[in-house]
């Protein structure tokens, strides 16, 4: 009897240690996957910090915008505007991403926030010349971004630590009720006329690109392929954006695993 109680009991505690075993396991891997995650962000962070290249791209949008702009001031054309998006446009935002690559922590609203309070971003290469010179011939400069508007005034502090002109409330449009930025657009466009509109993602130019899967979005960037260069001046992110939404199929739910699926499954071999 005492045999089998002692055979039962080596039983029990063996289940024990595997039932923790898979626990701990589990545990590892979600928290490797957590960890692959972060770490994924840092050869566009390093990009964007480190490569001549980047910073090329930039220069390019710039002086392809100024050129632009100048063609537009010839036609003698009265209350133009330019219309920008501010995050990684003409904000640089690349050292809050960095650290928390550093801290192998994800995003959060909390520290995007922190960030924001500091009025820290620097400037895109060429983006404050270009917008200074704008606005010295005469250019009128409206920020459109999905910052919040209770950071309203940090980012004013930002931008006029940058010396960025028209850096005051009546020219910087942020979220309110509605990430789409289409509204505020039609506001400015209602009072000037927009000559050029800047931005890293596409939503920051159309409507027509809002929530819309890989193939649609091509297709809506092909229909507007006149403007890109002409009216549509693009700034370069590869760390996030709605391409990167695009892929999850706007599902920010998924979890590690299944955004590593997603990625997988859009890459496109030979």
């Amino acid at each position: 009897m005492r045999r089998d109680k002692n055979y039962v009991m080596k039983k029990i505690l063996i289940g024990f240690f595997a039932i923790l075993m898979g626990q701990l396991l589990i545990a590892q891997s979600s928290k490797c996957a957590d960890s692959c995650e972060i770490r994924m962000k840092e050869y566009p962070i390093l990009y964007q910090q480190q490569a001549a290249e980047y910073r090329a791209l930039c220069y390019q949008a710039f002086n392809l915008a100024a050129l632009r702009l100048n063609e537009i001031l010839k036609t003698k054309a009265k209350k133009l505007a330019i219309i920008t998006d501010l995050d990684e446009t003409i904000l640089d935002n690349s050292y809050q991403q960095a650290v928390l690559i550093k801290n192998n922590q994800n995003y959060t609203s909390k520290s995007w926030k922190e960030w924001i309070d500091k009025s820290a971003a620097t400037g895109v290469p060429g983006a404050v010349e270009f917008l200074q010179k704008a606005k010295q011939k005469g250019v009128t400069i409206f920020y459109i971004s999905n910052r919040d508007t209770s950071e309203v005034k940090s980012t004013m502090i930002n931008l006029q630590k940058l010396k960025l002109p028209n850096a005051d409330t009546a020219h910087m449009l942020f979220l309110f009720n509605t990430s789409s930025k289409e509204a505020r657009r039609q506001l400015v466009m209602k009072k000037y006329n927009v000559v050029l509109l800047l931005g890293d993602n596409l939503n920051d130019f159309m409507q027509a690109f809002e929530k819309k899967n890989i193939n649609d979005r091509f297709a809506e960037t092909d229909k507007e392929k006149n403007e890109w260069g002409k009216k549509f001046i693009v700034l370069p992110n590869s760390a996030y954006g709605e391409w990167e939404n695009a892929i999850y199929n706007y599902d920010w739910n998924l979890s590690p695993e299944e955004k590593e699926n997603k990625r997988k499954i859009n890459l496109k071999g030979y």
